[in-house]
Parts: C-alpha cells; sequence; structure tokens
C-alpha cells in the first residue's frame, strides 16, 4: 500500500463552459440543450469523486486542497498578453475567449487553482511527502497552447506544474506521458525545443486536433528525439494500448531515465464516451498505470503524479478513475465495474489487433525507432 494523495477542490467543479449542445455552440442551426448542456462538465468529476468516497477508498487517501498557480508560474509557460485577455474577460462578467473557450465569470481564478492543484501534487511528491498523487483539475490544460485557449482548456496545467518542478526542485529530467484519446499539442508544444522533458501522446488518430497524428514530429533542436506520438486508430481497444505502452512508451521512458513521470490522464478513451471511439475498459486504466508504475519504481524511486485531463461520460469515468486510484495507492474495494463485462466483449476481433500493431510497428521501423 502507498501513500497516495488526492488534490480537489470543489471550486474547480464550478468553472462553466457554456451554453452548447454536445460539444457544439449553441445557435443557427443547433438547438440549445435540453438538459445537460456541454460535454466538458463537472458531473463526470464530481461522480468520479463521489465514488470514492462510497467506495471507502477516499478514507485511505491523503486528501489536499492548493493555493492557485503564481503569475511567476503562469509566466513560464504562457504570454502576458493572453494571461491579461483571460483575466479582463473573466473579471469583466465573461464571455467568449475562442471558438470553444467561454469563460463564466470567476474563470480566471478557477483555471489558476485548477493548475495549482497539479503544482501541488507534484510537489508534495517530489518533497517526499507522498509516494505518489492525482490532481482532479479542471479544466483540463492539455491542448492550451501558450498564447491561446483550445479543446476545454485554458491553462498548460502540465507544464506549469513541471516548471514550477524544475525551478523549485532541480527536477532535472521529467517524462509526461498522454493517454488521454485526444492529442497533447499545448504540452508537446511547451517543452518541443527541450531535452529535459520527454512528451509522450497516446491518441485516436486524426480526432483532435481535427484531422491531427503527429507521428512525424520528434521535437526539434535541443528536444530532438523527446517527443513522441502515436495515433491509434479508431477502435483500437484494450490490446493496442498496452501493445503500444509495453513497445514504445515504456521503453522510451526507461531510456530518458526521468526523476518524475507525470501522466496526462484522461478517460475519453473508454467505450462509453461522446468524444471518441477506442474501447477501453476500466481494466485497461488499471493495466496501464501498474505498468507505468511499476516504471516509475524500477527509475524514480516512485515519484508519479497523475493529472486529470478529459473524460466526457458522467456515467463510466468514475468506475475508470477508480481502477487508477485503486492501482495507485494498492489497496482494492469492493466496487464493481457494471460495464466491464460488457465492453470486454466489444473489443476488436483478433484480425483488426494484429493489423494495429502492424500499423504501428511499420510506423516505428519507418521513424527508425
Amino acid at each position: 500500500m502507498r501513500n497516495t494523495g488526492f488534490f480537489f477542490d470543489e471550486r474547480c467543479l464550478w468553472h462553466t463552459s457554456g451554453i452548447y449542445a454536445g460539444n457544439m455552440l449553441a445557435g443557427s442551426w443547433v438547438q440549445p440543450p435540453s438538459a445537460g448542456g456541454h460535454v466538458e462538465s463537472p458531473e463526470t468529476k464530481r461522480r468520479f469523486k463521489n465514488l470514492l468516497e462510497v467506495s471507502g477508498l477516499a478514507a485511505q487517501l491523503s486528501w489536499h486542497s492548493a493555493q492557485p498557480a503564481s503569475l511567476e508560474d503562469l509566466l513560464r509557460v504562457h504570454d502576458a498578453d493572453y494571461l491579461q485577455r483571460f483575466q479582463a474577460l473573466s473579471d469583466g462578467g465573461g464571455g467568449q475567449l475562442a471558438e470553444d473557450a467561454f469563460v463564466g465569470p470567476g474563470g480566471f481564478e478557477i483555471a489558476c487553482l485548477s493548475a495549482g492543484l497539479a503544482c501541488a501534487a507534484v510537489d508534495a511528491v517530489l518533497r517526499g511527502e507522498l509516494d505518489n498523487a492525482y490532481a482532479l483539475s479542471r479544466p483540463p490544460g492539455h491542448h492550451c497552447l501558450a498564447d491561446r485557449p483550445l479543446g476545454f482548456c485554458f491553462l498548460a496545467n502540465i507544464p506549469i506544474a513541471i516548471n514550477q518542478a524544475q525551478a523549485r526542485h532541480g527536477a532535472n529530467r521529467v517524462a509526461v506521458i498522454d493517454w488521454d484519446v485526444h492529442h497533447g499539442n499545448g504540452t508537446q508544444a511547451a517543452f518541443y525545443q527541450r531535452d529535459d522533458v520527454l512528451t509522450i501522446s497516446l491518441h485516436q488518430d486524426r480526432c483532435f486536433p481535427p484531422g491531427y497524428s503527429g507521428e512525424e514530429e520528434r521535437g526539434e533542436g535541443a528536444g530532438s528525439g523527446c517527443n513522441l506520438n502515436i495515433p491509434l486508430l479508431a477502435g483500437a481497444g484494450h490490446e493496442s494500448y498496452l501493445y503500444a505502452l509495453q513497445k514504445r512508451v515504456l521503453p522510451a521512458v526507461e531510456k530518458f531515465k526521468p526523476d518524475l513521470i507525470v501522466v496526462a490522464c484522461g478517460y475519453d478513451a473508454s467505450g462509453l464516451d461522446p468524444l471518441a471511439r477506442m474501447q477501453l475498459h476500466s481494466d485497461s486504466y488499471r493495466a496501464m498505470t501498474d505498468a507505468v508504475l511499476a516504471a516509475a519504481d524500477r527509475l524514480c524511486g516512485g515519484r508519479m503524479v497523475m493529472v486529470h485531463e478529459g473524460g466526457y461520460s458522467e456515467h463510466y469515468v468514475p468506475f475508470c478513475g477508480l481502477a487508477v486510484m485503486e492501482s495507485l495507492s494498492g489497496r482494492r474495494t469492493t466496487v464493481n465495474d457494471p460495464m466491464l463485462e460488457v465492453i470486454k466483449r466489444q473489443q476488436p476481433r483478433e484480425p483488426f489487433v494484429r493489423f494495429q500493431q502492424q500499423v504501428l510497428d511499420e510506423m516505428w521501423q519507418r521513424l527508425k525507432l
């Protein structure tokens, strides 16, 4: 059993995403939603936290909130004029910061708190106060760029936390594994020309940003070879994710020898997610967490932090999140995933799995990986 931290603040669930129908801005031909609205709602996170509590696992975790990320922290990643525009819109009552980025009143302060949760989780693990940690950050961060928001993300939570850790703790080498189903373009951009952070993204091919695969993008300048993208075919399923993780992701991390591993933990590759088609289940997230945790034990004294990203099924995210927290903490609850066997029966047949593996092998051979 491990001393596992859970970083959460109710105020992050008060972030509002605007009037959308699913992930489409209401208006023109898009009828306003009858209920629920934007897919990036607080319910997935709130129900995840609630299941931790009713399962009894919450009582065995170390719970924390955090201070908001400071302006100094933000400026290590973001342009000052972007932060000023963001704060001014928030202070003025909110509005549209970008096409898919609605800011409500106080949205800037909530985004700073979301980044602060990631910072505090990393800080506590590097100080040795916790073995590992999970930050339930909202709004998410892995799409946000230095000068603009993107894909529901307003601040680059993980880059902010890593840069703060390097400034405070001298964490010389950090590996980021992003298994959110959408490409972690913002995290990639933040470190693309640096050799002290390894960025790896497992994502659905051409899903988001729309049309993007990224297999040729390996970093630039000093960062050449420190970025790895693994686009997977829609419907890839459990076996394909574990194949990619074992064949390329973990060997790349082993070679890099990080002081800390950070996982951008999105649950939108699950079989019930409305924004992707990848067919993972709770045991997939358990197996991936177990594998990365074992690598962290071998490489960096178990120092591992997971930061919440996407995941839009309010019914299924809690079961995937619980599996991750059980793995991180080394404890099992009596909760049974009611959809586990159904999604297992929906996994792709072996010919498709072999084809996906062949596609990956050919890509890696072409790229000389």
